[in-house]
C-alpha cells in the first residue's frame, strides 16, 4: 500500500485536554464554518487567524501548480517554492498559522519566489512524486523543474527564513541527482532478494505492540494481508501477527462515531492523530472483513461495521459517491484530542470538523473495493448496494474515452493520473466478483487497456513499471512502488478473469520493477506488497465456479457460499449457460439438471457441489493442496 500519509512537526506538541477542549464555544464553531467556505477551493489562500485579525498584514502570493509557473520563473528570474498539504492534516494548518503568516517570510517569498500551494488529495501525481517528504512537504525548484530543497513537516519561521535566504542567494540543490537504474530482466523476485525481502517483513514486527515499524503505529493492509495469506498456508506466526496488529488497530477506532484515525505516535495505540482520510478507511474496512471470513473475530466484524457506518453517515455524497476525508481539527491548528474524547451530542454543539467533498475516482475505487469485501464476508447486501451506486455514480461523472477516469471532474483535470483508472479498474473486478455481471468484467478490461496506453513503460531497455502521470516539459513522473504493487496485482487477477494473456504480460513488466534490487531496497520494512505480488503472479488463484441459471436461488446460494469463504486470493465465477460461455473457461462443464459448484485447476474440475457448506469445503480442500 501506499506508505502513510502523515502530518510530521519538528516535536510532538501536548494535546489540549478534555476540560479545555470542552469549554469551547458555539462561537469557533461558527468561526470554523466561515474557514470551510474559504477554503473551498483547496488551492490557493486559506483561513489564516492572524491574517483576518490584522488584514494590514503581508500575505503570501499563494498561485495554483501549472507547468506554466516554469516560464514565468525564467522570465522573472525565480525560485518555486511548493508547499504540499493536506487539508486534512494538523500541521499543515499550524505551519500556515504560525510561519507563512509572519510578514517576514511573506516578504521574502513574494519577492524571491514563485509560491505555490497543493491540496496533496488533489493532485496525485504531485502526491507520489513527494510523498516521503510530509505532509506538509516544502520543496523549492529552479525554473527548469530541478529539485533543490526537500523538507518534511512542519518548519518554524526561525529555520525557514535563513532557509529560503540561503537558496535565494545560491539556488544549488542540496542533494546529487539520482543516478539511473538499470532495471533487471525478470518478472520475479531472485531466491537472494525473496529471502532478503521476508527477513525485513518478519524482522520489522514489532512484537510488543503488533503492527509494523515502532515509530508510528497504523494498520497497513499489505502487511496484514499477505500475513494473512502466509497464515493460509499453515504459518502460525504469520496468522498471530496478522490478528495481533488487526486488534492493536481497534484502538484508533472512533467510539462514537466509527471510522478510523490515521495513526498513532509514540510507538503504542495510544496517541492518536483524528484526521480520517479514505485510504485508510478503505483499508482498514476491508483488510478487518477479511479478517472477520477468515478468523470469525465478532471484534473485527464490529469494527468493519462501524468504518462502513462512519463513511456512509460522514463520507458519502446525496449521489451514493464517497468524499475524501475529514480534518484532525475542529479548528485549524488547535489540537482536538479533547474534542474527540466528547459523546456526539457534545461534539456537535462545538460543530464538525471539516469534510473535504471532492469526489475523486481513485478514493472510490478504494472504498467500492472494500465495501465489496464486506459484502463478501456478511452477505449484508446493503454493502453492496452501497458500493454499486457509488461505482454508477463514477462511471457516470468520471470516466473518459478509452475506458480510463479522470481524478476530479474531467473538465477541470490537469491530466490523467494512473491512480484513479487503476483504482475504479480493481474496483469493477471486484464488483464482477460479487455480482457476475459481465458489464463490470468489461470495464476491468477497458481499464486496463486505457493503463497501458496511457502510463505503461517505454519500448526500450531502460524503463520498467508504471508512470503515476504524463510527464511534463519540467516536472517528470517515475514509477511508484505502491503503485506498481497494485497494477501487477490488478493485471494479474484480470488475466485470470478474461483469460487476456496480455494482462498476465502486463503484470510481469510490473513485477520486473518491483523484482529490480534498487527498487526493493528502497523499503526498510513496508515490503508486504511486493512479496504478495510476486506471491500471486507465481500462482493462480483458488477458483470456484458456479453452475446454473442466475434466476436459481439454489445457485444463488451456492454463489454467496463461494463468495464468503476464507480464502483471500480467489476467483469465482457464475456460468449461466445463457449468457454464452464464461470468458476464461479451462474447461468444458457438463449441463447438470441442478445448480451446482465446482473447482478447476490445471485442466481438472472437483465432483460438483450442490449444498453450500460443501462450496466452503471444496475451496478449502483446493487450497490446501495447492500450499503443499
Amino acid at each position: 500500500m501506499k506508505s502513510v500519509a502523515i502530518c510530521i512537526s519538528i516535536t510532538l506538541a501536548s494535546s489540549l485536554t478534555l476540560a479545555a477542549q470542552a469549554k469551547l464555544k458555539p462561537p469557533h464553531a461558527v468561526k470554523y464554518e466561515s474557514y470551510t467556505k474559504l477554503a473551498a477551493q483547496l488551492e490557493g489562500p486559506r483561513h489564516n487567524s492572524l491574517l483576518e485579525a490584522d488584514p494590514k498584514l503581508t500575505r503570501v502570493n499563494w498561485e495554483s501548480f501549472d507547468e506554466s509557473i516554469f516560464a514565468r520563473a525564467k522570465r522573472e528570474k525565480k525560485l518555486i517554492l511548493v508547499d504540499m498539504e493536506a487539508v486534512w492534516c494538523h500541521w499543515c494548518h499550524v505551519m500556515e498559522e504560525t510561519t507563512y503568516s509572519n510578514s517576514k517570510v511573506a516578504q521574502l517569498i513574494n519577492s524571491k519566489f514563485i509560491a505555490v500551494k497543493v491540496d496533496q488529495d488533489s493532485r496525485p501525481d504531485l502526491s507520489s512524486k513527494w510523498e516521503d517528504w510530509g505532509w506538509p512537504a516544502t520543496i523549492i525548484l529552479d525554473a527548469d523543474g530541478k529539485e533543490l530543497v526537500k523538507r518534511q513537516g512542519y518548519i518554524r519561521r526561525e529555520n525557514f527564513l535563513p532557509l529560503l535566504k540561503k537558496i535565494s542567494k545560491n539556488p544549488i540543490a542540496e542533494t546529487p541527482g539520482k543516478k539511473q537504474i538499470a532495471y533487471g530482466t525478470k518478472s520475479a523476485l531472485s531466491k537472494d532478494l525473496q529471502a532478503e525481502l521476508t527477513q525485513k517483513h518478519i524482522s520489522g514486527y514489532d512484537t510488543k505492540y503488533g503492527a509494523w515499524g515502532t515509530f508510528h503505529k497504523y494498520l497497513d493492509a499489505d502487511s496484514v494481508e499477505y500475513s494473512m495469506e502466509l497464515g493460509l498456508d499453515g504459518d502460525k506466526e504469520a496468522q498471530e501477527r496478522a490478528i495481533k496488529t488487526l486488534k492493536g488497530m481497534l484502538n484508533l477506532i472512533d467510539p462514537v462515531w466509527g471510522g478510523v484515525y490515521q495513526y498513532s505516535t509514540g510507538a503504542t495505540w495510544d496517541n492518536p492523530h483524528f484526521e480520517k482520510i479514505m485510504e485508510m478507511q478503505a483499508n482498514n474496512l476491508k483488510v478487518y472483513s477479511l479478517g472477520y471470513a477468515l478468523y470469525k473475530d465478532q471484534e473485527f466484524l464490529k469494527a468493519a461495521k462501524s468504518i462502513a457506518e462512519y463513511l456512509h453517515n460522514f463520507l458519502t455524497s446525496p449521489d451514493g459517491a464517497f468524499y475524501t476525508s475529514q480534518d484532525a481539527d475542529l479548528i485549524p491548528g488547535q489540537h482536538s484530542e479533547g474534542y474527540f474524547n466528547l459523546a456526539d451530542k457534545e461534539r456537535r454543539a462545538l460543530g464538525i470538523p471539516r469534510i473535504d467533498k471532492h469526489v475523486y475516482s481513485r478514493e472510490n475505487g478504494w472504498a467500492i473495493t472494500a465495501m465489496v469485501q464486506l459484502y463478501e464476508a456478511t452477505r449484508d447486501p446493503a454493502y453492496l448496494l452501497y458500493a454499486q451506486k457509488a461505482a454508477d455514480w463514477i462511471v457516470e461523472n468520471r470516466s473518459v474515452e478509452g475506458g480510463g477516469f479522470s481524478h476530479d471532474e474531467p473538465e477541470k483535470d490537469k491530466g490523467f493520473y494512473l491512480g484513479d483508472t487503476l483504482s475504479m479498474g480493481r474496483a469493477s473486478l471486484a464488483l464482477y466478483e460479487a455480482t457476475a455481471d459481465r458489464k463490470w468484467l468489461k470495464r476491468a478490461v477497458d481499464a486496463g487497456q486505457f493503463i497501458q496506453k496511457n502510463f505503461g513503460p517505454e519500448k526500450d531497455n531502460n524503463s520498467a513499471g508504471f508512470v503515476t502521470s504524463k510527464s511534463g516539459e519540467a516536472i517528470k513522473f517515475a514509477p511508484v512502488m505502491e503503485e506498481n504493487v497494485r497494477v501487477a496485482r490488478f493485471y494479474n487477477l484480470l488475466y485470470h478473469y478474461s483469460g487476456e494473456k496480455n494482462f498476465k504480460v502486463l503484470a510481469q513488466e510490473a513485477m520486473r520493477y518491483l523484482a529490480t534490487p534498487e527498487i526493493a531496497h528502497k523499503r526498510k520494512i513496508l515490503v508486504a506488497g511486493i512479496l504478495m505480488a510476486d506471491r500471486e503472479l507465481a500462482s493462480a488463484p483458488d477458483h470456484v465456479t458456479i453452475i446454473g441459471d442466475k434466476k436459481d436461488p439454489s445457485a444463488e446460494q451456492l454463489f454467496i457460499a463461494a463468495l464468503s469463504s476464507p480464502v483471500v486470493y480467489k476467483r469465482i465465477d457464475w456460468y449461466d449457460h445463457k449468457e454464452g460461455p464464461l470468458p476464461n473457461s479451462e474447461v468444458e462443464f457438463p449441463t447438470l439438471d441442478k445448480a451446482a459448484a465446482f473447482t478447476c485447476g490445471d485442466g481438472r474440475c472437483s465432483a460438483p457441489a450442490y449444498e453450500a457448506a460443501a462450496v466452503t469445503k471444496l475451496l478449502e480442500k483446493l487450497h490446501n493442496q495447492a500450499s503443499m
